[in-house]
C-alpha cells in the first residue's frame, strides 16, 4: 500500500482544482488548503474526504503540523472499521505524549461505543472500563456488583432495568486515590449511564430508533475516558467513578409499565415508560455518589432524544443549576476545541413528572422539555442539587450517518473537555 504525504497550506489551491478547493494533488502528495480562521475544521473535512476516496495510508509532512492539526486530521480520517494508518508529523515530546494518550483513550471510547451489543455485556463494559483506567495508575481500587447482588445491596434501579436480560446488570464502583489516604476528600464523583443495548423494553422502540442503541452506553464511555485521560495528564486528587450498566430488553422478567421502584433515599418512582430507563439506573449511581460527599458530581448519559432535537449531533448538551460550575465546563470545552451547549434547567421542571401512585413518574408530562425534565428527575437523587452538579446529555456521542466532518459511529466528543475540568477542580 502506497503512503501519500499530506501537506498544509494557507495559500489557495491552483485554479485548475476549482474555486476555493480544499484539496490539490501531485504525484506523491496531497495539499490541504485552509483559511487561518477555519484551520481545524478544514483539516477535519479534508481528512474525511480522503477516507471517502479510499486513501488508507498517509504521512503528515511539512512544517505546519501541530498537535491540534494532527488530532483534527485523525478525527476526520478515522472510521468505524479503524482501517486507516497515519505516520505522524514531528511534534515536541510533550505534544507527542498528549497525542499518544488521545489515540489510546479517546479511540478506546469510540471503539467501545461502536462495539456490537452482542459482545459487550453490562459486566464486560464494567470490566473493560476498569481495565482501561488501571492502565494509567496503580492507585486504583474497584468493585463490580452484578446480578442478584444488586438487589441484595439495594441498587434497585439498575437491577430493575436489567432483570429482563439473561446478561446480568452491573455496577462498577472505582476509586482513584493518588493520595493513598483512605480518608482523603473526594474531589469529584463521575456517574455514567451504561445501557449496553436499549430496546425500549415494553415501550418498544421502532427499528429506526433501535438500530443505533449499541451506543446507549456512551455516557459510561465518556466518564471512563475522561478519568483515564485526566490521570494520564497528571491529576493528583481523589476521584470516584460509578458506571450503571444494564441491558433494557423484553422478556417475562422485564420490568413493566405501572411498576413502582423504591430507592435507597426513600424516593418512589412509577414506571410509565420503560424507554425512560437511563434515569432509573443513574439514580442508583447518583445516590451513591452523593453519599460520598464529594466536592462535585458530574453525570453523563445518552439520556434523551430531546437534547438531539435541540442541538443536533453537533454539541454535547449541558444542564445544571450551578452557573459557576457550568461555566467552568464551558471554558474547558473552549480550551479543548469541543462543542458543548447549555440547555435550560429550572426548579419548575422538578414537578413535571407527576404520579398518582408514587412520588414521581419516570417521564415528563406531555408538552414539557424532555431534556430539562430528565435532568430535573435526576436532581431528586442529589441532596444539594443546586450546587456543584453537572448533567451532560450526550447528544454528540454517536452519529447514525456520516457528515462532512465525521464518519458514521462514535465521535469521542467530550472526553477532553471533562478531563480538562477534572484537572482544575479543587
Amino acid at each position: 500500500m502506497s503512503t501519500l504525504s499530506i501537506l498544509l497550506s494557507e495559500k489557495p489551491a491552483p485554479s485548475k482544482w476549482g474555486k476555493d478547493a480544499l484539496l490539490s494533488f501531485s504525484d506523491d502528495a496531497i495539499t490541504i488548503h485552509y483559511q487561518p480562521d477555519h484551520r481545524h475544521g478544514a483539516i477535519q473535512r479534508a481528512a474525511r474526504k480522503l477516507d471517502n476516496q479510499g486513501i488508507k495510508s498517509v504521512k503528515l509532512s511539512g512544517d505546519n503540523w501541530d498537535l491540534e492539526s494532527c488530532w483534527h486530521f485523525w478525527l476526520g480520517y478515522r472510521n468505524a472499521k479503524n482501517n486507516n494508518k497515519v505516520s505522524w508529523a514531528k511534534l515536541d515530546s510533550q505534544d507527542k505524549q498528549e497525542l499518544k494518550y488521545r489515540l489510546a483513550i479517546i479511540d478506546w471510547c469510540r471503539d467501545i461505543v461502536n462495539q456490537q451489543a452482542e459482545t459487550l455485556s453490562p459486566l464486560e463494559l464494567a470490566t473493560q472500563s476498569a481495565n482501561l483506567i488501571s492502565n494509567y495508575s496503580s492507585d486504583i481500587t474497584y468493585n463490580i456488583t452484578s446480578g442478584e447482588a444488586l438487589k441484595e445491596q439495594d441498587y434497585i434501579g439498575i437491577y430493575t432495568v436489567g432483570k429482563g436480560s439473561e446478561r446480568p446488570a452491573a455496577l462498577l464502583e472505582l476509586d482513584y486515590n493518588p493520595t493513598k489516604n483512605p480518608k482523603a476528600p473526594i474531589v469529584a464523583c463521575l456517574v455514567g449511564k451504561g445501557i449496553t443495548f436499549d430496546s425500549g423494553g415494553y415501550s418498544l422502540k421502532p427499528s429506526s430508533f433501535m438500530e443505533s442503541m449499541r451506543s446507549d452506553m456512551g455516557g459510561a464511555a465518556l466518564v471512563t475516558g475522561a478519568l483515564a485521560l485526566a490521570i494520564a495528564r497528571g491529576v493528583k486528587h481523589r476521584i470516584k467513578l460509578y458506571l450503571c450498566c444494564a441491558d433494557n430488553l423484553v422478556s417475562g422478567k422485564a420490568f413493566k409499565l405501572g411498576d413502582i421502584i423504591r430507592y435507597r433515599n426513600g424516593k418512589t418512582v412509577e414506571v410509565d415508560n420503560t424507554d425512560a430507563e437511563g434515569r432509573l439506573v443513574l439514580a442508583d449511581g447518583l445516590i451513591s455518589a452523593d453519599n460520598d460527599n464529594p466536592h462535585y458530581i458530574i453525570d453523563c448519559a445518552t439520556l434523551t432524544g430531546a437534547a438531539k432535537i435541540a442541538v443536533g449531533n453537533d454539541y454535547q448538551s449541558l444542564l445544571s443549576f450551578d452557573d459557576l460550575f457550568a461555566n467552568q465546563l464551558l471554558a474547558s470545552s473552549l480550551v479543548e476545541h469541543e462543542a458543548f451547549w447549555r440547555l435550560p434547567l429550572a426548579d419548575f421542571h422538578r414537578s413535571q413528572f407527576p404520579s398518582s401512585f408514587a412520588d414521581m413518574a419516570n417521564s415528563g408530562s406531555p408538552n414539557t422539555a424532555g431534556a430539562s425534565t430528565a435532568a430535573a428527575f435526576l436532581s431528586h437523587f442529589i441532596k444539594n442539587y443546586k450546587q456543584n452538579w453537572l448533567h451532560i446529555d450526550c447528544s454528540a456521542t454517536f452519529r447514525k450517518s456520516a457528515t462532512a466532518l465525521w464518519a458514521t459511529g462514535a465521535t469521542g466528543i467530550g472526553v477532553r473537555t471533562l478531563a480538562n475540568l477534572l484537572t482544575i477542580l479543587k
